[in-house]
């Protein structure tokens, strides 16, 4: 499926917003502004940040990697992994919480965003089933 036709279907773009907002979070929560640099920190937020950012811009390939898939089991595996990867934002929110973090309503704004893309994703992994497809 071309990058057009990917930006039709709504988990695609909730997934955009998810990448584009904990982005925007990562850079102002972090000490170090070079978010390219993060992981070389030794301050456990801007892990917690990098963490954050590496796992959003992980579930919009894995669903690029879904929809240009025949195969049913790379389908499943990858729906399971964005699966985990909305786990792991939630639970870097609670990080960056416990971190210290006192804008807590940028960390909302991610939460809230997290649950309108897990809604989506909800009913597209539905759509997912085997459909004929290999295994």
């Amino acid at each position: 499926m071309s990058r057009k036709n990917l930006n039709r279907l709504p988990i695609y773009r909730k997934a955009i917003n998810l990448c584009l907002l904990s982005r925007e979070i990562a850079a102002f929560v972090s000490h170090n502004k070079n978010l390219l640099e993060l992981y070389k920190s030794n301050s456990l937020r801007d892990h917690i940040a990098d963490a954050l950012l590496t796992d959003a811009i992980l579930i919009t390939q894995k669903i690029e990697l879904v929809e240009s898939s025949q195969s049913y089991s790379v389908r499943i595996h990858s729906a399971n992994f964005i699966h985990i990867m909305t786990q792991n934002i939630l639970s870097y929110c609670k990080g960056l919480e416990m971190d210290g973090v006192k804008e807590k309503e940028y960390l909302n704004l991610l939460l809230k965003e997290i649950k309108v893309f897990r809604k989506s994703f909800k009913s597209w992994r539905l759509s997912l089933g085997s459909n004929g497809l290999d295994s």
